[in-house]
């Protein structure tokens, strides 16, 4: 087991330096609601940094309050993040120390920040982390269903359409031997949609509805899809919400279920990506794989 503490010998002059000490980029976990659930770490390294990169400034400002953290408090968001990337990195070339921070729970999980990751590594920039809370996890351990192998797919597509597509997709795997806990994100005016759709694909198939993690009106509702999408279909929903959909049974991967998971595969990638995807998912041979996908991209291309 790692050991967060710094090594010393003599003294405290004698600490070894950690990668976050010297990481360009920090990557910095926040309470999902509970202001109490950061930790002294986390505190340390925000105050240690020459700014901190944060979704909505408004909200990390609270929790910096709380914090007595005083650092300045930089917006990046989806809407800005590829424009102020070569300016960031830039100045960390330069020698500026960042922080990266989302409204609540892990960065980069259904957050912005990716790009800006991907940027700082090509730079040569050290990135580092400090770990924290995370809804999906959380959400996952409290369900009561298998908490592995499990997937996080953050929020779908949110008009009804893609949606049922998506989800279709992800049921065409697992009729080719995929097995996993599903977890979702979702918007509360979505909720009963989404559930309604989920039992409609999936089935009777257990799940959990966690809402408001860590917070004061914490729930988490365990059934049936198709009871889970009648009582929000009665019941309007409030706060943040992951839904967890255990894994569906074990069933041989059919000829047909194979087909369908390269066929969805093949719509959104490369032949290669397409196979390599489907046979990890399944754990079917590789050359089985590719086999049934060139015929399939034949009658595609015909």
């Amino acid at each position: 087991m790692q050991n967060d503490e710094p090594e010393t010998t003599d003294g405290p002059s004698s600490a070894v330096p950690q990668p976050v000490a010297s990481a360009a980029l920090v990557l910095v976990s926040t309470p999902l609601g509970n202001l109490k659930d950061f930790s002294v770490r986390a505190v340390e390294t925000l105050g240690g940094v020459d700014a901190i990169l944060c979704e909505d400034t408004r909200t990390s400002a609270v929790l910096l309050r709380a914090h007595g953290v005083r650092t300045r408090l930089v917006a990046l968001h989806e809407h800005n993040e590829e424009s102020r990337i070569a300016g960031l990195v830039g100045a960390m070339l330069g020698g500026a120390r960042y922080a990266l921070i989302s409204d609540a729970g892990t960065p980069l999980v259904s957050d912005p920040g990716f790009r800006l990751v991907r940027a700082a590594i090509a730079a040569g920039l050290g990135v580092g982390g400090v770990p924290g809370p995370n809804a999906a996890v959380l959400a996952l351990t409290l369900s009561g269903l298998p908490p592995l192998p499990f997937m996080v797919l953050g929020f779908l597509a949110p008009k009804s359409g893609p949606r049922r597509a998506e989800l279709a997709r992800l049921r065409a795997l697992e009729a080719a031997g995929l097995r996993a806990t599903l977890i979702f994100y979702e918007a509360p005016h979505r909720l009963a949609a989404f559930c309604a759709e989920a039992a409609e694909i999936f089935g009777e198939r257990p799940a959990a509805v966690c809402r408001e993690l860590t917070k004061f009106y914490e729930e988490v509702r365990r059934g049936s899809l198709p009871e889970l999408a009648a009582h929000y279909a009665e019941h309007a929903a409030r706060g943040e919400i992951t839904v967890v959909i255990g894994p569906a049974e074990d069933e041989p991967a059919s000829a047909e279920g194979l087909e369908a998971a390269l066929a969805a595969a093949l719509g959104q990638m490369s032949l290669k990506d397409a196979v390599n995807a489907v046979s990890t998912a399944t754990g079917l041979a590789r050359k089985l794989v590719y086999s049934a996908a060139l015929e399939i991209n034949q009658k595609l291309v015909k």
